[in-house]
């Protein structure tokens, strides 16, 4: 039969309340993201997560066009004459340009509206890159047929 300790009697150490436990601290945000993103409430990380590989996807995509730009510029002067050169490889360089800028608008936006539970905004930068990609490939076309 299995028998208790003795009871050691009144303690020497001395006489503590019980410690409560720490309060977690809040969590504050940043001045510069509650300046971008200010109001709502933290949404789910998945969404907020998925919303910054989106972001990285037309980041991605931004870097192509401009790789693209500087490679016509580069290696297609036996190809195509000269202004047409120029003037595909500054439209695969401006489209570059304004989809980096327009994803980390998108980015807001879509984070604005996370923070507030309203609908998730219309992605205005992909008409622009389908209109523009489409001309690029409109004058590739050309050059080719005309050749």
């Amino acid at each position: 039969m299995p028998t208790n300790p003795p009871d050691p009697g009144p303690s020497s150490a001395p006489d503590r309340a019980p410690e409560a436990a720490a309060p977690s601290p809040t969590p504050h945000r940043s001045r510069i993201a509650e300046k971008l993103l200010p109001g709502g409430t933290e949404p789910d990380p998945r969404f907020t997560l998925a919303n910054e590989r989106t972001f990285l996807s037309w980041i991605r995509t931004s870097l192509a066009l401009l790789a693209g730009g500087i490679a016509v510029e580069a290696f297609t002067s036996d190809v195509f004459l000269e202004p047409v050169r120029r003037g595909l490889s500054v439209l695969l360089l401006l489209l570059g340009m304004v989809l980096s800028a327009g994803a980390a608008v998108r980015w807001l936006r879509v984070e604005g509206s996370l923070r507030t539970n309203r609908p998730l905004p219309l992605p205005l930068i992909a008409p622009l890159l389908a209109a523009g990609c489409a001309v690029a490939a409109a004058v590739v076309i050309a050059v080719v047929v005309l050749a």
